[in-house]
């Protein structure tokens, strides 16, 4: 039986990467400093973890298995959140010390131990932001990371990550496979708070207003994005990790929608007569757009999940999430 470790597990990505490994064989450990807020860990992995990846004692024994070497090792494990947690300034210092020390951790314990392929979680927020600057044709290639330009510490820390990655595989054969996650969205992840991303909140906001009002959005709507469902981030990253392509990859969808027709449309799937206020805030790059060209090339699959369809799901999940919340108080 294959065994595979999961780092970051208690959140929203590593959390559905468990339940895909358990439900193809694996034998599947979760580690993270938190347990998951959605599911119990332990009914999709053998064997669960809380610690602190920060700390190098923790790491070590995640890595270690009375059985040899890990097959795979899934690296997910992050100090992020979405615009209103990353852009501010407020938490650079954290965020950079925090995620960077957790690589630094793992590569050299991936190391150590013999892990036979090792998966990390980049982000396409280390993309130059020159290259973002016009909403309609954002450029996001692979190819075009360098000049290095991120628009944020969380960008720099993430690219940071991948060279240590790669420069591991070139000094120590170390088997790697990187990806550019773009904005992944679904079910069974943060929706409030301050961390989550916009499409958690655009449904949260929706959901918990009242009929005839409006809700806010940040900035004047016109920057663009674009969202994958977490079910093809999943699997596509599984068959990144099958393949024998090194990376970095984008993995995210193509089809791009301006922050303002986002919001109309969480609006039009909760069937409610809501307006939008546009008010300031956190805004991030003006677009942004993944570019799967490589992907389909090295691959030989893409997704095609459309947003609406994933949007309706998350909207029914978080609609019920926010109307237990609010039965609670």
């Amino acid at each position: 039986m294959k065994k595979a470790l999961v780092l970051g597990a208690g959140g929203f990505i590593g959390g559905a990467m468990c339940k895909r490994l358990k439900s193809e064989g694996f034998w599947v450990r979760g580690v993270d400093i938190k347990y998951h807020d959605f599911f119990d860990v332990v009914e999709v992995c053998d064997d669960f973890i809380c610690g602190d990846l920060r700390d190098r004692e923790v790491v070590q024994r995640s890595m270690q298995h009375e059985q040899g070497p890990f097959d795979q090792v899934y690296q997910f494990a992050a100090d992020m959140g979405g615009a209103g947690f990353i852009f501010t300034g407020e938490n650079d210092a954290d965020i950079m010390h925090n995620s960077a020390l957790i690589n630094l951790l793992v590569a050299e314990q991936a190391l150590a131990t013999g892990a036979k392929r090792v998966f990390y979680s980049s982000s396409a927020c280390m993309y130059p932001e020159y290259n973002q600057l016009d909403p309609s044709n954002p450029k996001c290639s692979e190819d075009s990371a360098y000049p290095a330009a991120p628009d944020s510490e969380y960008g720099w820390e993430k690219l940071f990550s991948e060279r240590l990655y790669l420069a591991f595989a070139k000094n120590h054969n170390l088997d790697v496979r990187i990806a550019r996650y773009h904005n992944i969205y679904g079910p069974e992840g943060t929706w409030q708070g301050g961390r989550e991303k916009a499409p958690a909140a655009f449904c949260r906001k929706v959901a918990e207003a009242e009929n005839n009002t409006s809700i806010e959005v940040w900035g004047d709507g016109s920057r663009t994005r674009s969202f994958l469902y977490i079910d093809e981030c999943i699997e596509a990253t599984r068959r990144l990790m099958e393949s024998g392509f090194q990376g970095p990859v984008n993995i995210g969808s193509e089809e791009m929608i301006t922050i303002q027709d986002f919001a109309k449309l969480a609006i039009d799937i909760s069937g409610k007569n809501l307006g939008i206020k546009n008010i300031e805030g956190p805004l991030g790059v003006h677009g942004r757009n993944s570019d799967n060209r490589l992907y389909k090339k090295m691959i030989g699959w893409k997704v095609s999940e459309p947003l609406r369809d994933g949007m309706e799901r998350t909207y029914l999940w978080i609609s019920q999430q926010a109307n237990l919340h609010r039965d609670q108080k």
